[in-house]
Order: C-alpha cells, then structure tokens, then sequence
C-alpha cells in the first residue's frame, strides 16, 4: 500500500533525522563555543593567499548555520578587517558543508557520498573566495562595513552547556518545517514518482540534468536538513550523483532569502559576481561526479 508506506517513511525519517540533528547540534555548538570571532579573526589573519581562503572555508565546516544565518558572522568578519575572499570562502562554505550535515550524510547514504559532497563544497569555497579576492571588489562592499570599527568582535561564552541547548532549539525552529517538507516531498516521490521519469530527467545521461537542478535549487529556501530526503529518493529513483550533490548545494548556498539579506550588505556587481562563481562552481561539480559515476 502506497499510503502506507509513505506513512512509514514519512515517520521514520522525521524521527531519525530530529534525533540526529539535536544531538549533533549539541555537540558541535558546545565544541564551537571555545571558537569565539576574535579568536578566529586572529587565527585566519596569520595566514596569506590561498591558504587563507582554506581556513576560511575549513571554519565555515564547524560552524551550524543556514545561508541567512551565516550573514551575520559574515559581515563581522569583514568588518574587523579580514581579506574579502576568505570572508567569502566561509560565506560559500558555511551554509553549504557543516560537521552535523556530514554525519546525517553518512547516515543516510554512506561515507563515501558525505566525503564527496565535502571535498567538493570545500573546493567551491576555496576558488570562489579566491576568484573574488583576485578581483579587488573590495569597493564593492556597503560602506557602513568598510568603515564599521576594525576591532574584533569579542564573545565570550561563560555557560557553554546552556549555549549549546540553545542552539539546539533555535536550530530546530528554524529547520523543523523543512524537514518536515522535505521528508513529505521524499516519501511522495519515493512512491508515487516513477523511475523511468526521474532516470530521463535528472539521469547521468541527460548532459541538462545538473543545469536543471542547479537552477531548480536556486530560489528554494531550506536548510541541508530538509534536502537529504529529497536527495535520498531522487538518488534511489536513478538520478546521477552529481545533480543531486548539484541540488543540494544550490538550496543551501543560494538560497533567495539569504540573497536578499546579502544585497543590503554588498553592491550588485559583487553580489552578481558571487551568485555566477557559485552556480558555475556547482554545475561544475556535478558533472564531474556524473562524468566519473561514482
């Protein structure tokens, strides 16, 4: 029975996915409240070129946000003087590859996959910030940045379990309907899609497929949570690898609520700029890995 078997995958999945991402929340929030910006603005400013952009991106890894929620940090970083490209690279890699989005990754579909999808936001992140620092687009941030006060933000967090069970609830608040959705959408498509249609569309063969999902991706909201099950059933439907690495990142980087807060915060020509960066970048990444069929 069709119904029930959504019933069932629909329940299981809302359930295991809201248990993982609590506990991973908590863990990794407690782990980052020994991070504060100030630490990290002078731990990323002893590095130069290249490397930088690594950390940057390797940072946004730790830190547990959507693309609206890293904004924010975005701009602090920017504001107490780190190069634009790194703050981009952490921009790119925060939303799209975090510590508690890998592990449900593994547990979902495998290692393999998780490491993967990794390696591939980082790199994104890592070009991306240093394509935008080779550009000097520095002018091209808002003025109340350029000439915020240099001086680090300082956050020190004296309760660190109370901290991380807050973010846990914050977290959940804000993602909870998108698992939610993104659960139901996976167990419909999982049983009422049929394969053929999925395997046409969105297959290794169709050279469109990763354009396709890109764009599809773009204007959608919804935290890395709520695509795993979309991903999971289009993948078991016969959809390539890499569109569906393509899907994912394009939702979780480009989202258009976290373009519009970032159009108050730089000039058209840099937000134009990044949003063709990033979108290349994934088109890129998804045809790589349907090119290998890994």
């Amino acid at each position: 029975n069709k119904w029930s078997n959504i019933l069932s995958f629909f329940c299981y999945d809302v359930i295991k996915i809201t248990l993982l991402l609590c506990v991973l929340i908590f863990i990794i929030s407690y782990l980052q409240s020994f991070i504060t910006p100030d630490k990290t603005q002078k731990v990323i400013s002893k590095f130069k070129g290249i490397s930088a952009n690594l950390i940057g991106a390797l940072f946004g890894t730790i830190t547990p946000f959507c693309s609206c929620s890293s904004i924010p940090l975005f701009i602090g970083f920017t504001k107490a003087g780190l190069p634009l490209g790194v703050t981009f690279s952490f921009l790119i890699s925060s939303p799209m590859v975090d510590l508690a989005s890998v592990i449900l990754l593994a547990s979902i579909f495998n290692w393999k996959i998780a490491i993967i999808y990794v390696i591939s936001g980082l790199v994104i992140a890592v070009v991306g910030g240093w394509l935008i620092d080779h550009l000097n687009l520095t002018d091209q941030v808002a003025d109340f940045i350029l000439n915020a006060n240099k001086r680090a933000n300082v956050n020190v967090i004296s309760n660190r379990s109370y901290y991380a069970f807050n973010q846990v609830v914050t977290t959940l608040k804000k993602v909870f309907i998108y698992i939610f959705i993104g659960v139901g959408l996976g167990a419909f498509i999982h049983n009422f899609v049929p394969a053929s249609l999925i395997n046409n569309l969105l297959g290794n063969k169709n050279f469109f497929s990763v354009p396709i999902a890109t764009l599809v991706g773009v204007p959608m909201y919804a935290d890395i949570f709520g695509t795993i099950p979309i991903a999971q059933s289009l993948l078991l439907k016969g959809a390539g690898l890499g569109t569906v690495l393509s899907f994912m990142m394009a939702i979780t980087t480009l989202s258009l609520p976290s373009m519009i807060m970032l159009s108050k915060v730089i000039k058209p020509k840099l937000l134009t700029i990044f949003i063709i960066i990033v979108v290349l970048g994934i088109i890129f990444t998804g045809h790589l890995f349907n090119f290998l069929i890994i």
